[in-house]
């Protein structure tokens, strides 16, 4: 995979506005990214700037938290979908991972990737919270739920990707299945480093600083 393809350039605070959105779409057409990312209500604005571009666009869904119920994830991805989204980034219901009911979150996933179709389904473990075991367990959950990626973070909480985290993903999910890392990305080592680990997709609002980086060292 080209370097550039890693990325789903990312723009999600809260206060992000259409014209910070149109910027960072254009970014992503000038880097070529995988995808941009952004809130929901900007889906549709990001589709439109991204027409034929070959981006896609992906959104998050329950987030930060992940603490809304299934059924208005489930409302959510299909908004999105229908909205302009080929891919939709879940966040786990960090209650269930500490409470074991990791049955419950397999059937969460499910729902939400069923909703999805053919579009890709991540789900955010949020592992700054979570053990190694409950992120190893959680992982098994999400790609027994049908879900196409396992996600480090949401960016919004106490800590972002770690190599160590990403090591525990990859093994727990095996060598085919999707990895991403995100949550404090800054830096052209940092992105080096995380896919070495096993990640093979890179959220990151500092895309265009970190290629800029890459291409002058190539």
């Amino acid at each position: 995979m080209e370097f550039n393809k890693l990325f789903d350039h990312t723009l999600l605070k809260p206060e992000a506005t259409s014209e910070q959105i149109k910027k960072l779409c254009a970014e992503a057409k000038e880097l070529n990214t995988m995808s941009v990312c952004v809130n929901p209500c900007m889906v549709a604005l990001a589709a439109k700037e991204l027409a034929g571009s070959g981006v896609k666009v992906c959104t998050v869904i329950g987030f930060p938290l992940g603490a809304t119920t299934t059924e208005i994830k489930v409302a959510e991805v299909k908004k999105a979908i229908e909205d302009g989204a080929t891919e939709v980034d879940m966040v786990i219901n960090l209650g269930w991972v500490k409470e074991g009911r990791y049955e419950d979150i397999k059937n969460e996933v499910s729902a939400l990737k069923k909703a999805a179709g053919n579009n890709i389904l991540k789900n955010i473990l949020e592992c700054c919270l979570l053990s190694d075991e409950e992120i190893r367990l959680s992982c098994i959950a999400t790609k027994e739920g049908g879900a196409d990626f396992v996600k480090t973070s949401t960016g919004f909480s106490k800590g972002g990707a770690t190599v160590h985290d990403v090591e525990i993903m990859r093994e727990a999910v095996g060598p085919d299945f999707g990895v991403k890392a995100a949550g404090g990305i800054h830096t052209l080592a940092q992105a080096e480093a995380l896919v070495k680990a096993g990640a093979n997709r890179l959220g990151c609002s500092a895309s265009v600083a970190i290629m800029a980086e890459y291409k002058a060292q190539r």
